[in-house]
């Protein structure tokens, strides 16, 4: 069947404007190596100096669309007090000015930052400025009460307190924030509970800041931090070996209970084939001092060494990894559900462990480093 020159450009003409090759080719019959050929010979011409491009109407409009896009970058850069090579929060800050006039993708894409870091920085802002402010601001003046009773006033009291001072909070919200902080007042300690927390007084920093370990299994520490995942808080406690800084054991939980702690170790404790001769460093958290967990690292003869209050470098280690995480992983993502983060945890210290390089470690991974420790253990023999 011979086709005519008009025929090919009204065929050439159907695919330019959205018509895929292979519905044209398979309603007309014609072989699409030919039909490809006649798109090169019917596109529009452009001349380069002395070079002459043929380019389709849809390769026209796809050009013409990034331009358009090109030129959008360029306005945005033109308003901005930074470049591209700024630091992340300045760039963030000038971003979140334009919010609003340019779209998201056009702002991220002109200042070089993921979409996911963007959002999280505008949610979390508007959580500071609204509810978070007054929170924090009710919670000064909340221990301000607490301190002024001597430890004396329980929620309730507390509350009354607040509504003198011109502050509407209700007893159950007091009491909340008082959980917080970890306030309690007198009346409530019981004899039992007072022997309890005079043991807790003895708790001493064994560790002090020694961080380098000759062998694994030696020294483990651990914290828990929380995130907001899909509107929700979630919580994520995790276990490493000051050895290799590899991360032995984690869990991801919606609540920061008792459980999640004593859950991580045992997990920690099996995986490792129930080490001896162990240290578990942590905080004062009250997971970490609960009777249930102190009676768990007793039962398995684990020393237990507490960093001191207010003073996170005690436990640098565990905090410098919660940091990485956040930089590497969790803040590039905007998470839709908390199953999509605790995914997101699980490959981010699985990725950790075995393919990311650790300067402490002469660039090795915590698994290499591991390997290589195995294998000298070994030779020795």
């Amino acid at each position: 069947m011979k086709i005519s020159s008009e025929e090919k450009q009204a065929l050439v003409l159907q695919y330019e404007q959205g018509e895929p090759v292979r519905s044209i080719c398979a309603r007309t019959g014609i072989a699409r190596s030919t039909f490809y050929t006649w798109i090169r010979s019917f596109g529009t011409v452009i001349k380069n100096g002395d070079k002459t491009i043929r380019v389709t109407l849809r390769e026209m409009n796809n050009l013409k669309r990034k331009v358009k896009m090109l030129e959008e970058r360029l306005r945005i850069l033109q308003k901005v007090n930074c470049g591209v090579s700024a630091p992340l929060q300045e760039r963030l800050r000038e971003m979140e000015k334009l919010y609003g006039q340019y779209s998201v993708h056009a702002l991220c894409d002109a200042l070089c930052v993921a979409r996911g870091t963007f959002y999280n920085h505008i949610f979390r802002r508007k959580e500071v400025t609204a509810y978070d402010k007054r929170k924090e601001e009710v919670k000064e003046v909340v221990r301000q009460v607490f301190d002024e009773s001597h430890q004396r006033f329980g929620a309730t009291k507390i509350a009354s307190v607040l509504k003198e001072r011109g502050i509407c909070a209700s007893y159950k919200y007091v009491a909340g924030l008082m959980r917080e902080m970890g306030l309690k007042s007198v009346s409530t300690f019981s004899k039992k509970q007072y022997q309890w927390l005079e043991s807790i007084k003895e708790t001493k920093n064994i560790l002090q800041r020694k961080f380098r370990v000759d062998e694994p299994n030696r020294i483990w520490v651990s914290d828990v931090t929380c995130f907001k995942a899909h509107g929700r808080y979630v919580y994520v406690c995790v276990i490493l070996d000051l050895f290799s800084r590899k991360v032995v054991a984690h869990r991801v939980s919606a609540q920061n209970t008792t459980y999640l702690i004593t859950s991580t170790f045992k997990l920690a404790f099996k995986s490792r084939n129930s080490p001896q001769n162990l240290m578990f460093h942590s905080d004062q958290g009250a997971q970490y001092t609960s009777k249930t967990f102190r009676e768990l690292l007793r039962l398995n003869k684990v020393v237990q060494s507490f960093s001191r209050p207010g003073t996170p470098r005690d436990n640098a280690v565990a905090e410098a990894f919660f940091a990485t995480m956040k930089r590497e992983e969790i803040y590039r993502t905007s998470y839709v559900s908390e199953r999509q983060f605790k995914e997101s945890v699980d490959d981010y210290i699985e990725f950790y462990n075995s393919k990311r390089p650790h300067i402490t470690l002469n660039l090795k991974t915590p698994n290499q480093f591991e390997e290589h420790y195995q294998q000298r253990q070994r030779s020795k023999h």
